[in-house]
């Protein structure tokens, strides 16, 4: 996954060079900063979890490059609308078109059609791509601690120093355009990192980079190291209530939930039963 990973970095630069030559860095700066109001995703979860309910982002995703494709009858404005009925507190939308199938016209689409708050879910690493998802319609985006690391990880001190200030860059345009952010990670590493943005939503992947394994104890095995002020969003493997239980158990409230939900008939429906 690692070597995925790097393969996707190395797409997105290509992707954001050539995004240039058709918009100029100038004129999505402008597109930016004229976007339609932001709706508040980090209220939209704390508002869940002091209702006592769990705060969830439910996933609109079509593909991914370990399932292939996950759900052929895909219509990203109905399946809004079912998280919406189902109780989710916002949406993430994948855009990255090459490896997940998606775009951003479904991040568009899914927003336009319901009231919840949307996460920009790709793997940015440039601010085009922060200005990008302010013009699209993003109220949130996603920064993954491991795109601005080296293959082997938090390998020195510099590294870890550089791949912080690559990501406070972009957290802080995202702030200024008014979007929230979501910072992912995947070990106690990338989350000694994460811990240094100002971002209270700290994302914990327990999907193992390089071998694929997925295990809640990446989560669970974290917790005592986050702040009382942070909101640990667990992120994959959540596949059944016996799962949420286990981390509602230990405080845990927010959670990305995707592919549990793409593979049932009714998305929403699926929701409100794993989370009931």
């Amino acid at each position: 996954m690692s070597d995925i990973l790097q393969k996707i970095i190395a797409t997105k630069r290509e992707e954001v060079e050539a995004a240039e030559h058709l918009l100029s860095r100038e004129s999505i700066v402008k597109r930016a900063r004229g976007g339609a109001a932001l709706r508040d995703f980090i209220g939209a979860i704390r508002g869940k979890i002091a209702e006592g309910h769990a705060g969830v982002i439910a996933e609109i995703k079509k593909a991914s490059p370990s399932k292939g494709v996950i759900r052929e009858h895909f219509v990203p404005a109905e399946i809004a609308q079912s998280y919406q009925r189902g109780g989710a507190a916002c949406l993430s939308v994948l855009t990255d078109r090459q490896y997940f199938q998606g775009a951003p016209e479904y991040l568009q689409q899914a927003r336009d059609a319901c009231a919840l708050p949307v996460l920009r879910k790709d793997f940015l690493i440039d601010t085009y791509q922060v200005f990008e998802a302010r013009a699209m319609g993003a109220d949130c985006i996603l920064l993954i601690v491991a795109a601005f690391l080296p293959p082997e990880g938090v390998t020195s001190s510099s590294a870890a120093r550089a791949a912080l200030a690559g990501l406070q860059e972009l957290e802080a345009l995202a702030h200024d355009l008014g979007m929230a952010v979501l910072v992912e990670v995947h070990d106690a590493d990338e989350l000694d990192i994460a811990l240094q943005l100002r971002t209270p939503l700290v994302g914990i992947n327990n999907r193992n980079l390089r071998s694929f394994e997925v295990s809640l104890d990446t989560t669970l095995s974290q917790l005592e190291r986050v702040p009382a002020d942070r909101i640990v969003v667990t992120e994959s493997g959540i596949l059944s209530p016996d799962d949420v239980a286990t981390m509602r158990a230990r405080q845990v409230n927010a959670f990305l939930v995707g592919e549990a939900f793409m593979r049932a008939d009714d998305p929403g429906a699926e929701l409100a039963r794993l989370f009931a």
